[in-house]
């Protein structure tokens, strides 16, 4: 990697950061860069390890602090039931954000967005479904959980588009103004 490759990729990862802590601060419920981080990393990290550990080893990282420091009394354990779908959502996300590779445009992001969002929202609605109590185990329970899951949904599409924006147009910014600074 040249030193134009290092500074990108250090301004990338310096951005990815970033994004996690919108999990960190005070936020409406889901509207956070999570989705955004994925499909950002994803895309512009110039190895394909990379576009998928970083992203996943950020997160991961921000769910040690946000389940063991921040919401500490309020579970006894490091996961929720349903983290395998999430993990298995922000994977696919990842992929969705590799399609993008070398193919970014304003369309394609605001497209990969609302992807994401929707495949975040069947996915971990699905699993709440499945493993509680709350919904019978039938079509009417699952269409159910999909209902009181909407309110969510909105504010993580709204989320995934503002912070796509923030990400992607931030970095197309940068790379205008510093020449250095090319993607990875």
């Amino acid at each position: 990697m040249n030193r134009s490759q290092s500074v990108s990729v250090l301004v990338i990862m310096v951005m990815i950061l970033a994004a996690a802590v919108t999990r960190l601060i005070p936020h409406w419920p889901n509207f956070t860069a999570v989705g955004a981080m994925a499909l950002f990393g994803a895309a512009y990290l110039p190895k394909r390890w990379m576009a998928f550990v970083v992203p996943f080893a950020t997160l991961y990282l921000s769910d040690l602090i946000i389940n063991n420091i921040l919401y500490a009394g309020y579970y006894d354990h490091f996961v929720w039931r349903i983290s395998p779908f999430v993990y298995l959502a922000f994977g696919l996300i990842i992929l969705i954000g590799y399609l993008l590779r070398d193919r970014v445009s304003t369309g394609r992001v605001f497209g990969a967005s609302i992807t994401a969002s929707t495949l975040f929202f069947l996915l971990t609605n699905f699993a709440v479904w499945l493993g509680s109590p709350v919904f019978p185990q039938n079509a009417a329970g699952l269409l159910g959980a999909y209902e009181a899951g909407l309110p969510f949904f909105w504010s993580t599409l709204a989320g995934d588009l503002f912070y796509s924006a923030v990400l992607f147009g931030g970095f197309a910014w940068l790379s205008q103004r510093l020449p250095q600074l090319k993607k990875a």
